[in-house]
């Protein structure tokens, strides 16, 4: 889902040596050799001046930022361990209760997330990044006018690369394209590392394949890979174009290296569908496994099981996941996961409801109209169901 990637903050880490740089400057006059940079990693800063709240906080949001990127939900727990060392140091800064705030959103808490962020503004009404989770939050609680409140804050204190690919994203829910399309152009001219020059153009992608145009979006992915060859969504990217080109070979080859990079269950559900689609077996054991490892680290996602489960599964057990996603989160996902989950467990009526708030908005999303589309036909309705959509291959129709 795509505003979880956004969550991630945009910048991509590459590695876990989070490195200060200080510049010294001599007193004198007289000519000196160049002074040459002091580095110190974020971890050895921390063991120097174990007080320094605010670098706990960092430290946690960065390992926060660590558990999205890699797919590696070990990253939360030690998240967790630092934003409390910073709690405990001091629990009203806002910088504290915004690492608070971006670690229960990437445990899909986002109730508290919104709860945490607001303390945050409370304590300090200028901090973008703080506007930047609850905007994030309120998408994932349906508060859809919260979270363009809170985009347009952020927009006014720190236009750039997070503000706009919030305000993209926005403007797609909405179904204007062309204004989310507008946002991330100029994601991708303010970006100047390459990892958020790729997340722009990746998404321009990504609007361009879910409007149909998948030639575009093949365009798009591999201009991201030219910006940061090591941008595995993008890669994804071009797995799914093939998937729906008909090159299955060549798409089970890029998968194998997506997941091997990344193993998230968006790209395993996407990877067992395309081997399906190609007359072979699924294996859904290394997806099992990720689910276990995500609840361990206290991540909550019946989201992704109430979809796995109705497209590959139970509808019983889809059916209960989704209740519990959408009680929590009754967001236009959310939404759509239940009305399919009831359809496909023979509930077309009591499904209606929930695929009508899923398509409310304008949200131009396929997967979201063809579910909507069957609900309707299996009330006897006259609906078209879009000829272009591929139903074997759902997963690649929803937003990584």
């Amino acid at each position: 889902m795509r505003s979880l990637a956004v969550f991630a903050g945009l910048a991509l880490l590459g590695a876990m040596a989070f490195t200060i740089f200080s510049f010294s400057a001599s007193p004198s006059r007289q000519p000196v050799a160049q002074a040459k940079p002091f580095t110190e990693t974020l971890q050895e800063r921390l063991k120097r001046l174990p007080g320094d709240y605010r670098g706990w906080a960092q430290l946690s949001s960065q390992y926060v930022d660590q558990a999205r990127i890699t797919g590696d939900p070990s990253y939360y727990t030690k998240a967790e361990g630092a934003i409390a060392t910073a709690a405990k140091l001091k629990s009203g800064d806002d910088a504290v209760l915004t690492g608070q705030a971006a670690l229960a959103a990437g445990r899909h808490e986002f109730a508290d997330a919104v709860r945490l962020a607001e303390r945050a503004l409370d304590a300090n009404p200028y901090g973008a990044a703080a506007y930047g989770v609850l905007a994030d939050a309120k998408t994932q609680l349906g508060d859809l006018r919260g979270a363009q409140r809170a985009v347009d804050e952020m927009m006014g204190l720190r236009p750039g690369v997070a503000a706009f690919a919030r305000a993209s994203y926005a403007a797609e829910l909405r179904g204007d394209l062309g204004g989310a399309r507008k946002y991330l152009e100029m994601a991708e001219s303010d970006a100047w590392s390459p990892a958020d020059v790729a997340y722009a153009r990746y998404y321009l992608g990504e609007l361009a394949l879910h409007s149909g145009d998948v030639a575009t979006a093949a365009g798009w992915y591999a201009k991201a890979l030219q910006a940061y060859p090591a941008y595995t969504p993008a890669l994804a990217g071009q797995a799914r174009t093939a998937a729906l080109s008909g090159r299955l070979t060549e798409a089970l080859t890029l998968y194998d290296t997506v997941v091997e990079r990344l193993p998230l269950p968006q790209y395993l559900m996407e990877q067992g569908e395309t081997r399906l689609k190609a007359g072979q077996t699924a294996d859904w054991t290394l997806l099992k496994a990720q689910r276990e490892l995500f609840r361990a680290a206290g991540v909550r996602d019946d989201l992704t099981w109430a979809e796995f489960e109705a497209d590959h599964g139970d509808p019983a057990t889809a059916v209960k996941h989704a209740r519990a996603e959408y009680a929590r989160n009754p967001n236009l996902v959310a939404a759509d996961a239940l009305a399919w989950a009831l359809f496909k467990a023979g509930k077309p009526a009591e499904a209606l409801p929930y695929a009508k708030k899923a398509t409310a908005t304008g949200w131009r999303n396929p997967l979201l109209k063809y579910h909507r589309a069957k609900i309707e036909q299996a009330l006897g309705r006259s609906v078209k169901v879009d000829a272009g959509f591929d139903p074997t291959l759902p997963a690649l129709a929803r937003f990584s």
